[in-house]
């Protein structure tokens, strides 16, 4: 895997912008198709589409704060905010979702006219913009490994998911004729179980960032750079977590028992900057010293 460019880190803050101004203008126009057209699933997906304003928002702050440099109150870094961020959005969809199911059950049990078919165009649309999104705020997400951003990312697949499930219901409502105007609302109910189930698999990353978990991948990329630089004999274990958009570096290396201090101090600075140097990703490197033992 190569080093990433230096630009990397900031491409989710780019496209979590780029993504409220896109989310604006799409929700508005999905409100008043599915306000005129008489499309329920279609206003769900302007819901969905307010929700991902909401998210983005949320997610390109954080993403802002998240990206500070350490300071004396906050000497690890302020990457933790960028988990925080990415759980909050994903509790957010998952409590969209269930609003929009138990509105479309309403719908479903109420008489009312079957949709237009102009609101068919707008799906269309929609669907096209939504997966551009997605692709787009994807590869910054993992270029920069931001949980935040992966969380921005599939809020764009989830709603261009949901405006597909929308045409398919209205295309049958419009088929089928009056007898088939629920597909519409039962189009809105699928698409708030595709909502909330997203929002439940969002919620993993940013856990297992926020309880420390061992990034196994990092911790062996950082090991292999170690014994590179000679004098390091062992590696005697090495942990590796994920803190916003970097890595932290836990790790124990074995050199020569006999070994003066200064020289292994000058030791662990060659590995920290080899690392780093070659890993801009890992933002500090943690280098125990221990005796190495050949039996």
């Amino acid at each position: 895997m190569p080093a990433q460019p230096p630009t990397a880190r900031q491409a989710p803050e780019q496209v979590a912008l780029l993504g409220i101004v896109v989310n604006a203008a799409l929700a508005l126009v999905k409100l008043l198709a599915g306000l005129l057209g008489h499309s329920f699933a279609l206003v769900a997906d302007a819901v969905e589409s307010l929700v991902d304003i909401a998210g983005s928002a949320v997610i390109w702050g954080a993403l802002r704060y998240g990206g500070r440099p350490p300071d004396d109150d906050h000497p690890f870094g302020h990457g933790k905010v960028e988990a925080l961020a990415a759980l909050a959005v994903a509790l957010l969809v998952v409590a969209a979702g269930v609003g929009i199911a138990v509105e479309a059950v309403r719908m479903i049990l109420t008489p009312h006219a079957g949709p237009r078919p102009f609101t068919l165009v707008v799906l269309v649309v929609v669907v096209f913009v939504k997966e551009l999104m997605y692709r787009k705020a994807l590869r910054a997400a993992r270029a920069s490994s931001s949980s935040a951003g992966h969380a921005d990312a599939w809020h764009h697949r989830a709603d261009a998911i949901t405006s597909l499930l929308a045409f398919l219901g209205i295309g049958i409502a419009l088929l089928g004729g009056a007898s088939w105007a629920p597909a519409d609302d039962w189009a809105a109910l699928l698409a708030s179980v595709v909502i909330v189930g997203n929002g439940v698999s969002l919620v993993r990353r940013p856990i297992a960032e926020l309880t420390d978990r061992q990034t196994p991948a990092v911790a062996a990329r950082a090991g292999a750079e170690a014994l590179g630089v000679e004098g390091i004999l062992a590696i005697e274990r090495c942990e590796a977590r994920q803190s916003g958009r970097g890595y932290r570096v836990v790790m124990h290396a074995e050199v020569d028992p006999l070994m003066t201090v200064a020289d292994s101090h000058r030791l662990t600075g060659l590995v920290k900057h080899r690392i780093r140097e070659r890993w801009p990703e890992i933002d500090a490197v943690l280098i125990h010293i221990e005796p190495h033992d050949p039996g």
